[in-house]
């Protein structure tokens, strides 16, 4: 069964544009770009999930379902859409003829590292044909790149901020050896909008933490960012109960102790696991059944994490550090802060916002806790949207404004920067000409515009290089890469 020819995924009238194009136009440059952030806390999205694209789309999937398939099926099905939608004299199918016949995708990407901080208004990646008489692919490609980029951008720079956050707090209390990408995990796979946005958004996340439960996102990344799992950290999951499994068990049993000393001493002895404790009664659970076990819990050789999944999120896990401590002890780390006996530490599922985030580390700290006393996790809420001075702002492709808006094209071999600058547009005013993109001393992204191809390409100090050029990858990034660039080399 083949998949749906890579050229109907687009915009209607996408189909029409080659025609409406100057005449001799022989080059074509567009730029993606965040233009303006609707979030306050952010004036930066991390540069994120381009090679996966052009891995995924622009060399596998064009390959298979367009060059590699029969010129007679490709272009039937392609006439066949295109005159019941559009009408027959609405388009030409000359140009999807000679691409085909061409056999290989003539575009070339320009891009920044990914993991790049870039701020608003500077170019992220542009693109450009490498065949003169294809000037209008790059802009034909425009609806399936924005639609595959902005989201795992936008989650990748949640990440960032909760590393942000968890880098702060961890400086002032805890031991510079506890390790920061373990704090938080993320737990949005059932919400996101389908399992492939829930894949990139994993990977966007793991570029800062290494916890996550979307398990497919590990070969996602294996497969397009050079990782093993097998041989480096990539993603970790953790052994927890769920609703279903208490519940069942205390049908049979009649009690929760049961199975809580069933998974000490039996399933997991040696092994650290989350349970959850709230299907009844979550505080009888941590004050009167975690002492009757308190035996087998300071003889396990894991970690008992307890997880509260209901009430109030911040006062369920601050409260639950501190029976905690009352009841199993700890010791006092090297910045004089409290640090739980290992065998014992709170965990409070997918509820945390960056508000709660910065809430619970907070009163751990007041109250003389070191933040590692918790393990986070964040839903599909933070993927999706984020709260700020009570309002929710959800995200979209409009979050950072991000577009690719052509800027450049040669038409009878005559430069042209051609731009966009609505009168009362604010925003919505392009770059004008092709870009460079260069850093300061404090590695922050400028740009210049106004150039021309050749002067762009060809600058030694621009950091918009090629990575992608008629079907092949000319330059890749490993997951680890990523982070260290995102994370100054300190992930």
């Amino acid at each position: 069964m083949t998949g749906i020819n890579p050229m109907l995924l687009i915009d209607f009238y996408k189909a029409v544009h080659a025609e409406m194009l100057p005449e001799k136009i022989t080059k074509s440059v567009s730029y993606f770009t965040p233009r303006m952030s609707r979030v306050n806390r952010w004036d930066n999205v991390v540069m994120f999930g381009l090679q996966g694209f052009v891995k995924k789309y622009l060399i596998d999937y064009f390959n298979k379902e367009f060059f590699e398939r029969d010129f007679e099926e490709v272009i039937s099905d392609y006439r066949r859409i295109m005159d019941a939608a559009l009408g027959k004299n609405a388009y030409k199918i000359e140009k999807i003829e000679k691409l085909h016949k061409l056999g290989y995708l003539p575009i070339e990407i320009v891009s920044l590292p990914e993991g790049s901080l870039v701020p608003m208004h500077v170019p992220m990646f542009g693109i450009t044909n490498t065949h003169p008489e294809f000037a209008w692919l790059p802009q034909s490609l425009e609806s399936l790149i924005s639609a595959e980029s902005w989201h795992p951008m936008i989650a990748a720079t949640v990440g960032y901020t909760y590393r942000q956050i968890v880098n702060y707090y961890y400086d002032k209390t805890c031991d510079d050896s506890v390790c920061r990408a373990k704090a938080l995990g993320a737990f949005d796979f059932r919400g996101e909008e389908c399992t492939e946005s829930a894949i990139k958004a994993g990977a966007g996340w793991c570029l800062s933490f290494l916890n996550t439960a979307t398990v497919p996102t590990i070969p996602y990344l294996e497969k397009y960012y050079n990782c093993d799992c097998t041989k480096e950290p990539v993603a970790y999951g953790s052994p927890s109960t769920e609703h279903s499994v208490m519940c069942s068990n205390f049908a049979v049993d009649g009690d929760e102790i049961t199975l809580l000393r069933r998974l000490l001493t039996e399933i997991y002895p040696e092994t650290s696991f989350s349970a959850v404790l709230d299907s009844y009664d979550y505080w009888n659970v941590i004050d009167n059944i975690l002492p009757q076990l308190k035996d087998e819990i300071m003889a396990h050789k894991g970690c008992m994490l307890m997880r509260g999944d209901s009430g109030e999120c911040v006062d369920v896990v601050t409260k639950t550090v501190f029976k905690l401590w009352e009841e199993f002890g700890g010791t006092i780390n090297s910045k004089g802060y409290k640090v739980l006996d290992p065998h014992v530490k709170a965990i409070y599922g997918d509820s945390i916002t960056v508000q709660r985030c910065e809430e619970i580390y907070k009163i751990l700290e007041e109250n003389g806790f070191a933040c590692s006393n918790v393990a986070l996790g964040v839903g599909s809420f933070s993927m999706q949207c984020i709260e700020e001075d009570g309002v929710l702002k959800p995200f979209t492709r409009d979050t950072f404004s991000s577009c690719i808006k052509a800027t450049y094209c040669e038409i009878d071999n005559i430069p042209y920067p051609i731009f966009k600058n609505p009168k009362d547009g604010g925003f919505k005013k392009s770059q004008k000409g092709c870009c460079i993109v260069t850093r300061d001393n404090d590695g922050k992204y400028s740009f210049t515009d106004g150039h021309n191809w050749n002067e762009a390409e060809n600058n030694p100090e621009n950091c918009l290089v090629p990575i992608f050029k008629d079907g092949q990858m000319l330059r890749e990034q490993g997951l680890q890469d990523i982070r260290q660039v995102l994370h100054n080399g300190n992930f």
